[in-house]
Parts: C-alpha cells; sequence; structure tokens
C-alpha cells in the first residue's frame, strides 16, 4: 500500500503504529547487532556519522559533557553509543518494549541513561530538565502530522544555546516508488493532510515479521521541516542533503561505504537523506 491516503485521527494512527512497533523490538534486537556494543569503545555507525556531523557545532567538538536529548531512541543503541562518547543522556520512545530493551542493555553495558515512556508531541511535559542537545535521526518525522508541534517540543527541551539535530531520509526519496526499475516518483513530496497508510509485515531491518502490519505516516517537505523550526524560535546553522542511506531503502540500492546508495549512474540525481543542524537563541 502507501498510495491510499485517509483521514484518521492522530489516536487511533498512534495506536496502530505503536502495536507495529512494539512487533518489531525483538526483531530488531536481533538486526541491530547488538553484540558489537559489547566491545567497550563501539559507537554505531549512525552516531558515529553524526557526531562528525556535529563536531564543528558543539563545545570542544564532542558530545562529553553535555545533556542529550534523544527523541525517538527505539531500543537504545543509538543513545547509549551517545553516553559512551561521553554525554548524560535521556531516551524518549512511545513503545514500551523498546524502552525496556533499552534499559535493559545500559544495564547490560553499565551505561547510564533516563528512559521516558511518551509521544515526541508531548516530549515537553513528560521529560523533566532541558538539554544542551536534541537529538533525532532516521526515520523519525514520518511518523507526526504536525510538525509545528513537533518543533515546538524541541525548542522547548533545549536550554538557551542548546542544539538541535536531525538527519532523516529526504522527502524527495520517500515520494519514490522504492520497487520501480528506475526512479519514479509515486507518492506526495508535499503534504496532503492526509495520512499514507501502510501494510507491510516486514521492517526496515531483520527476516522476521510482525503481527500488526498497518502503520500510518505523513509526508512532509524539506520547507516545511524547516519552517516548522524557524517557527518555533529556532537558528538555522547549517543543512546538508546526501546521497547515502544507513538502510537499504529500495532493492536496486548497492552497498558503499556508510551504507547504501543509488547505482553510480543515478547517485547524483536523488537526495537521499538531509541534515538540519539548528540552535535556540
Amino acid at each position: 500500500m502507501g498510495d491510499d491516503r485517509i483521514a484518521i485521527s492522530w489516536d487511533a494512527a498512534r495506536a496502530s503504529n505503536r502495536e507495529n512497533w512494539e512487533d518489531r523490538v525483538p526483531l530488531h534486537e536481533e538486526a541491530y547487532a547488538i553484540s558489537d556494543l559489547d566491545e567497550p569503545d563501539h559507537v554505531s555507525a549512525v552516531i558515529r556519522t553524526d557526531l562528525d556531523a556535529l563536531a564543528a557545532f558543539l563545545p570542544g567538538g564532542t558530545v562529553a559533557g553535555l545533556d542529550v536529548c534523544h527523541l525517538q531512541c527505539h531500543i537504545g543503541t543509538d543513545t547509549l553509543s551517545l553516553a559512551r562518547a561521553g554525554a548524560r543522556v535521556t531516551g524518549v520512545d512511545f513503545s514500551p518494549a523498546a524502552l525496556t530493551s533499552a534499559a535493559g542493555l545500559a544495564k547490560r553495558l553499565d551505561l547510564k541513561a533516563t528512559w521516558v515512556e511518551t509521544d515526541v508531541l508531548d516530549a515537553r511535559a513528560a521529560v523533566t530538565g532541558d538539554f544542551d542537545l536534541v537529538y533525532t535521526s532516521i526515520g523519525t518525522i514520518n511518523w507526526f502530522p504536525d510538525l509545528d508541534r513537533w518543533a515546538s517540543q524541541i525548542a522547548g527541551l533545549l536550554r538557551p544555546g542548546g542544539t538541535f539535530y536531525i538527519r532523516d531520509g529526504h522527502p524527495v526519496l520517500y515520494a519514490l516508488d522504492e520497487h520501480a526499475e528506475g526512479l519514479r516518483f509515486r507518492f506526495p513530496y508535499f503534504s496532503t493532510g492526509h495520512a499514507q497508510v501502510w501494510d507491510e509485515e516486514s521492517t526496515y531491518a531483520g527476516e522476521g515479521t510482525v503481527e500488526h502490519s498497518r502503520t500510518y505516516q505523513w509526508a512532509h517537505p524539506l520547507s516545511d521541516i524547516i519552517n516548522s523550526l524557524l517557527g518555533a524560535g529556532l537558528q538555522l546553522l547549517r543543512v546538508n542533503e546526501g546521497t547515502t542511506l544507513p538502510w537499504k531503502f529500495s532493492p536496486r540500492m548497492v552497498q558503499v561505504p556508510g551504507g547504501f546508495a543509488w547505482p553510480e549512474a543515478e547517485r547524483g540525481l536523488v537526495p537521499c537523506t538531509y541534515t538540519i543542524i539548528a540552535r535556540k537563541p
């Protein structure tokens, strides 16, 4: 599915999405190579990439000693990689099973972290304290219909001078038909006010299937993402676009250093990711 667009309440969409993400937890515990974190210096590939991008915008070029809030932390592998890099971390997610998994992993690795179960759209009310860095990365805001509310939570969580970071799949990428023989658009790039309905038993990682396969997602053009952050009072520091993904979006993608990309002849035609770094005055 995916090209079926419907009007659905946030509560109903959220409930269906949470069931799906609860089902993903055991699959992702297998697929995420969690055992790599048993190596005392191991940091996830996602965090290595993002720390490199953030370095020029952080005091001393590092998250060491900073209070970091990781929104949509899932099972905590990236959150705990931030902790391993020296941050004091708080992970936020709406899935109880994911947070249970994350807490168990933190205990096993003897890493300190605070875990908060809440929707990101209610994060400011649920999370104690404020932060030097609010971080979110890969597969995030397409789950929300209301970017203004999303951005207001981020601004509320940041202390003055604090930094926001997001790296995510590019809206142009999400408008493509991943199963087409070439680069062909199938889904809306611009917001329509309606959810896209997906019914898929598999996930982006692992070989198993989920029992609750229906999810609801929303398209957001890059302009809406940027304008929501500006509207919340944040100042843009940097916007980048990239050609490499940390997951295989399409069967036609090929493995390259750092992840997956379109075949070389198409690589310069379509952005795969965007990165935004912003600051609270």
